[in-house]
């Protein structure tokens, strides 16, 4: 999906690369957080990989964030973001590939990256940009399901200040009825406070 928006206030582009298996909502994350970008005035651009769809099966989508109209249509072979929705992938797939040492890194985990193996990443990485969140266990709390994509969401918002908790959160009352739109934001807005700087401390972006 597109969205437009003549007047648009950030800087280039922004590129978000998410990861992880089908069932997790990884399409519906990039979609909302493309919208989140829309309702702020930006272009954006959601779309997924093609492939299997199968339950559990790995799936890859994509979001861009823009000042100006958006004309790629490719995947996002060099993301700005990575967000992993399932840590078992870490193994099972390239999730760094094209990744640089700018680059911001979000993980599904409540375990330290470096018991997942991924010690050598991070360390390329700058640290402020990398960031593990139980964004599961977060919504087994709020939502009663472990679907992760809202929360993930959330704390993307406070890792990178690319998008506001404020525009997720209305992302997600567009999406869904009250009920459910009520548990997904609270589940962003837990996971965006696990992330966010105390007041007075300088962001991670």
């Amino acid at each position: 999906m597109l969205y437009r928006l003549p007047q648009t206030t950030v800087r280039a582009m922004f590129e978000v690369r998410i990861h992880g298996r089908g069932g997790q909502g990884v399409v519906t994350a990039a979609e909302l957080l493309s919208i989140a970008a829309f309702d702020e005035g930006r272009y954006a651009q959601a779309f997924p990989s093609f492939g299997s769809e199968r339950m559990g099966a790995p799936v890859v989508a994509f979001c861009r964030i823009a000042d100006s109209e958006i004309r790629s249509r490719e995947p996002i072979e060099e993301p700005d973001a990575l967000i992993v929705q399932d840590p078992t992938l870490v193994h099972q797939v390239d999730l760094f590939s094209g990744v640089s040492g700018d680059a911001y890194l979000l993980v599904n985990t409540a375990r330290a990256l470096g018991e997942l193996g991924l010690e050598e990443i991070v360390s390329a990485l700058r640290p402020e940009r990398v960031c593990a969140v139980p964004a599961t266990e977060i919504a087994r709390r709020c939502l009663g399901r472990p679907l992760p994509n809202a929360a993930l969401l959330g704390a993307f918002a406070a890792l990178t200040g690319a998008v506001t908790l404020g525009s997720v959160a209305e992302a997600i009352r567009g999406r869904f009825t009250e009920d459910i739109a009520r548990s997904n934001v609270y589940a962003a807005e837990q996971a965006h406070a696990a992330v966010a700087p105390p007041i007075g401390e300088p962001s991670n972006a």
